[in-house]
């Protein structure tokens, strides 16, 4: 291969841009793509559902459609908080399922070039490197960049499709 494509190939790469949804929770920032954020909701009454993970706070009816609601401080092992006028229902679509996301703060949509990202260390904030992607390196602060496959196992998965099955 040629010194020439093996620079194109690189700038293809490098220029390669990231349009992600970035919020709060605790002192971090993480971003998940744009693409799998269906809506963004303020904190709404959720029904509780017996016998789910303790990460599953219940249930919410969004036009019509039940739809499961994850604690996200709880799923990566942060500390609890009272919910406040800043708190939000991330409404994201995960392999076909539709499920929402508490989380302190949504931020703000921001583009960043994929080449200012890198795989993450294995602990990043006390989260398992399994759920990140990468870690964007912003001019003045860090962006963890969320897998949200890997946020819910296989069998999470099944009870969550349970939890939402309302055809």
């Amino acid at each position: 291969m040629s010194i020439d494509k093996i620079k194109t190939s690189e700038n293809l790469v490098s220029d390669e841009l990231l349009q992600l949804v970035s919020f709060n929770i605790g002192d971090e920032e993480f971003g998940v793509d744009i693409l799998k954020v269906q809506e963004i909701n303020r904190m709404v009454q959720v029904t509780r559902v017996p016998n789910t993970p303790d990460y599953v706070l219940g249930v919410i009816n969004l036009r019509g459609k039940v739809i499961p609601i994850i604690d996200m401080r709880n799923r990566l092992g942060m500390a609890t908080k009272e919910f406040d006028k800043d708190t939000r229902i991330v409404i994201v679509e995960i392999e076909l399922k539709v499920i929402g996301f508490v989380v302190d703060a949504v931020s703000e949509v921001i583009r960043i070039n994929k080449s200012i990202t890198e795989p993450p260390p294995p602990m990043v904030a006390g989260i398992d490197s399994e759920y990140i992607t990468a870690i964007g390196k912003l001019e003045d602060r860090l962006l963890i960049l969320l897998d949200l496959r890997k946020i819910l196992t296989e069998e999470d998965h099944k009870s969550l499709g349970d939890l939402d099955n309302t055809d």
